[in-house]
């Protein structure tokens, strides 16, 4: 039976669907410029992501977090629309005014994340953040050379005899001076000025045992054999795992540190609805699983890492860690004034005999 509104309704729906038309086709116009550590997702996933939304996105590069924060703080996010930096980064972009407020009506696959993604100490409930990859800090060592199993910070700090010259540590100040913190039994995130001295006075006399400071290619060192034991992130670890399995990795019984890397909007980006929607094409499970595949780090993404190979897991073992057994180490935070402390310790570090 003809509707006796039928004309009515008809109009409304053509109406409607003019509406939501133009507002895709202004969508479609924005552009966005997307900061990323390279390697960091798949290498068509914007041409994909355009394919899907229609709209164009650049793709710039930055080696670390302080690289991208100093641009940004100087331009007052000027150019940038999205930046994946690690976790106390975007605290302190949020403390500045430098972060969007998100919208989570229009990242509708943030229902992806486990639900311990949306309580992270730096942005309890992803106000102006969505975290992206998480992890742990530890040592991954050569089984089949190392004797026993390194399961203390101080297999670093204060290494036998045996394995002095065969290790390396993490440069990058966070990580370098949280080995030291906890093994002191201190606070990751410490600010206290004598305790900062005395994890630096802690890590110039461990100076003396290292074969060398590696953030990047520390793995391949273990691989060659140049190295026995080295301070990694657990997904470093993994790229040795995958070319010699007798390559383990482990958290120090002292604990570890809880690292997330996240996604931000700059507050200054005009095209903040394209750049919610880049996000959303993120979280979705296609490419989640791309992420932890590749990348090979845990994801805060539920459905994507539900839907790994289980083969994957049982190579990286440390891949199938529980969000909940993650949490129960400290998470890396702003450290606000206190950073200049933790930057001079490591100048003083980096410079010491």
């Amino acid at each position: 039976m003809k509707h006796p509104n039928a004309k009515t309704i008809t109009g409304l729906a053509l109406a409607a669907a003019l509406v939501a038309g133009l507002a895709q086709d202004a969508l479609a116009q924005q552009k966005i410029v997307i900061s990323n550590w390279d390697g960091y997702m798949p290498a068509d996933l914007l041409e994909n992501f355009t394919a899907a939304t229609g709209i164009e996105a650049e793709l710039s590069v930055h080696a670390t977090n302080e690289e991208i924060m100093g641009k940004v703080v100087a331009g007052q996010g000027r150019g940038y629309d999205v930046l994946f930096v690690s976790s106390p980064f975007a605290e302190a972009l949020n403390e500045l005014g430098l972060a969007a407020q998100l919208d989570h009506s229009m990242i509708p696959n943030m229902a992806n994340l486990y639900p311990e993604a949306m309580t992270l100490d730096h942005d309890p409930g992803n106000k102006f953040s969505v975290p992206y990859a998480w992890g742990t800090t530890g040592l991954c060592y050569r089984s089949d050379l190392v004797e026993g199993t390194p399961d203390s910070w101080d297999a670093l700090l204060k290494p036998s005899d045996a394995l002095k010259g065969k290790i390396t540590m993490l440069s990058t100040d966070r990580w370098l001076m949280a080995a030291a913190f906890l093994e002191m039994g201190e606070s990751v995130n410490s600010k206290d000025e004598a305790k900062i001295q005395a994890a630096k006075d802690l890590l110039i006399e461990a100076k003396k045992n290292l074969l060398a400071y590696d953030d990047t290619t520390f793995y391949s060192k273990l691989v060659s054999g140049e190295a026995e034991l080295v301070h990694a992130w657990d997904g470093w670890c993994n790229y040795g795992i995958a070319e010699n399995a007798d390559i383990k990795y482990v958290i120090p019984k002292e604990g570890t540190d809880l690292w997330v890397d996240a996604i931000v909007v700059t507050e200054a980006s005009e095209n903040k609805e394209a750049a919610q929607k880049f996000i959303d094409y993120v979280l979705g499970e296609e490419v989640g699983v791309w992420v932890a595949s590749n990348i090979l780090y845990k994801t805060p993404n539920k459905v994507a890492m539900d839907a790994l190979d289980p083969a994957l897991l049982e190579q990286f073992p440390n891949m199938a860690m529980a969000p909940a057994d993650m949490l129960k180490n400290e998470q890396l935070r702003d450290l606000g004034a206190a950073q200049k402390d933790y930057t001079k310790a490591i100048t003083e570090i980096m410079a010491a005999n």
